[in-house]
């Protein structure tokens, strides 16, 4: 089992990239998202990729991820019928790992339907598949933010509840820490105008670019 590679970029194409460990170039397939970030940072820059080997009769591929959460989720996804390592990293191709994990909590067949491969029959299987494992995974983040004060949360109504409330609950269910949560749908807030009344999906999705 390989559990990372660490190197430079020595060559990018449009599903893998290379890299060089020590002279030896390791082709590895990526997601679109982080082959944008990996083309961005441009050739001979240090990379460390948390990886998945992924062995058949015919072959022997491997999955690169820049986090160690995206290849947690990656090998999640993978347990699906219906989804293999093509379309699970469609799917990471498509959605920021957290933006996935909501996507698959609120039951969103549509969102989900839009990854390359991934048909509506697919989505909802990898809905009810998964939905339960990460909100046992999230039970003890939400219980953090189970209550927000209006004083932490501008958005928030008078007993602290309302969207902003919300939104933090969902993102402490990603796995964030309090501080983070409240943050970034503070900077959401903001971006939006303060707009009293952001429903809980819009100001979530903005909060989770501040991540």
């Amino acid at each position: 089992m390989v559990a990372f590679i660490q190197g430079t970029v020595a060559g990018l194409s449009e599903t893998s990239a290379q890299i060089d460990v020590g002279g030896i170039g390791f082709e590895v397939q990526v997601s679109g998202q982080t082959l944008s970030r990996l083309s961005g940072a441009g050739r001979e820059t240090a990379v460390k990729l948390y990886t998945y080997l992924y062995v058949r009769e015919d072959a022997m591929v491997l999955y690169g991820f820049l986090t160690g959460d995206e290849l947690a989720l990656f090998k999640k996804l993978i347990t699906v019928s219906g989804i293999g390592p093509k379309g699970g990293l469609s799917l990471l191709s498509t959605f920021t790992a957290d933006e996935l994990r909501f996507a698959i909590l609120t039951g969103d067949v549509k969102s989900i339907s839009r990854a390359t491969g991934i048909g509506k029959r697919t989505a909802e299987r990898l809905i009810i598949d998964l939905r339960g494992k990460l909100e046992t995974e999230s039970a003890g983040s939400a219980a953090v933010l189970s209550s927000v004060s209006a004083s932490d949360l501008n958005m928030a109504g008078p007993e602290g509840t309302g969207a902003a409330g919300e939104a933090a609950d969902a993102l402490a269910a990603l796995g964030y820490s309090r501080a983070e949560a409240l943050k970034a749908v503070q900077q959401a807030a903001a971006s939006l105008g303060n707009e009293e009344n952001a429903d809980t999906e819009t100001l979530l999705k903005a909060a989770l670019r501040y991540m």
